[in-house]
């Protein structure tokens, strides 16, 4: 689903890679899961140091190669799933249950951001952050009257040539299906068929470019006019060229939660558990959400982001509105029909 895959996909050992430590012997091992760029390289080499713990520190570019991965016997210890992705594992008893009293930093937690209906007792996961999608725009060639329309600017053919879709299965799916006035999380086929159609229509009619994380350097360079994206790549974009902003339809977009959570597998949870809270402490929680762009869900470090490196940036933001969704995990009769219908669309 998201973010930021600017990083390679591999094997990152910290201490050889991120601190030139590579012969020294630590107490302790934490392999950690995380999305590319997201985090701070320099608060896990402290996290080293304060602990004697070395980090393994591999990542992933979307919730379902970490999933495949997990279950083809590659073991971890701390991973960063999200919202449907931690309620998948949770029904499929792949977590343990977060040691909230080790937690000591949850004072600075975003209290709106707990209680999800994925973990409403938050048994199984630690917040990092959240956000929204929404349309990166060229002021500059975009108008406000333009806007108005929601998601059907993207069928503009003003704009033919001109904007970028985000090449995801859900993410672009619920783009239609919020432009049709529909649920994101429906399993009604007549539904799918019908965003299906939309976006047979769009691409037909518009000519989109279809891109994830190298939208974000083209959008800084003003490449396009249009661009669906996530709220802090768009924070990062408007922060890089003051010609961009930021719009959420009112028909209603995703929000979504990342957070924290610790393997069936792993064998030294008092250390998982020193690793998460170390994260989103204020001073931590800060230098992630600096060097991410995203929105931290400690609140502490949020407001002095907004005051310095995100100030007057809406995209630094989330919005959970009337018309807003997170996404629920699917079942496989769902998860078919929209992967067999983008599969189409892509080939189209």
């Amino acid at each position: 689903m998201k973010k930021l895959f600017k990083g390679l996909l591999c094997v990152a050992v910290i201490c050889g890679l991120m601190t030139g430590c590579g012969s020294k012997n630590y107490k302790h091992t934490l392999k950690v899961f995380n999305w590319g760029v997201y985090a701070d390289m320099d608060v896990i080499k402290a996290f080293q140091d304060e602990y004697d713990c070395k980090v393994i520190y591999e990542t992933f570019d979307s919730n379902e190669s970490m999933y495949t991965k997990l279950l083809g016997g590659n073991q971890y210890d701390v991973l960063v799933p999200s919202d449907y992705m931690i309620e998948r594992m949770i029904k499929e008893n792949l977590l343990q249950k977060i040691d909230w009293s080790k937690i000591t930093n949850k004072k600075s937690l975003d209290t709106k951001v707990l209680n999800q209906q994925f973990d409403p007792n938050n048994e199984y996961w630690v917040p990092y952050f959240c956000g929204n999608v929404g349309i990166v725009y060229d002021k500059t060639q975009v108008t406000k009257e333009d806007l108005k329309a929601g998601w059907e600017i993207l069928r503009n053919t003003k704009y033919k040539g001109n904007l970028y879709m985000y090449d995801s299965e859900r993410d672009s799916m619920m783009v239609a299906l919020k432009a049709l006035g529909y649920s994101m999380n429906t399993t009604n086929e007549n539904e799918i068929q019908a965003t299906f159609n939309w976006l047979v229509e769009q691409r037909k009619t518009m000519d989109p470019t279809y891109a994830t994380d190298d939208s974000i350097d083209n959008m800084k360079n003003g490449e396009k006019a249009l661009c669906v994206m996530y709220s802090g790549d768009a924070a990062d974009v408007m922060k890089e060229n003051p010609d961009m902003g930021f719009y959420m339809p009112e028909e209603g977009t995703n929000y979504w939660f990342d957070g924290f959570v610790i393997s069936k597998d792993c064998k030294n949870t008092d250390m998982a558990n020193k690793f998460i809270n170390y994260m989103i402490s204020d001073k931590n929680a800060f230098l992630n959400t600096q060097e991410v762009g995203y929105l931290t869900t400690n609140t502490v470090a949020a407001a002095k982001a907004r005051k310095k490196e995100f100030k007057n940036n809406n995209a630094y933001s989330m919005r959970v509105g009337p018309k807003d969704e997170c996404f629920n995990y699917q079942d496989t009769k769902t998860k078919e029909m929209f992967s067999n219908y983008w599969t189409k669309v892509k080939a189209k």
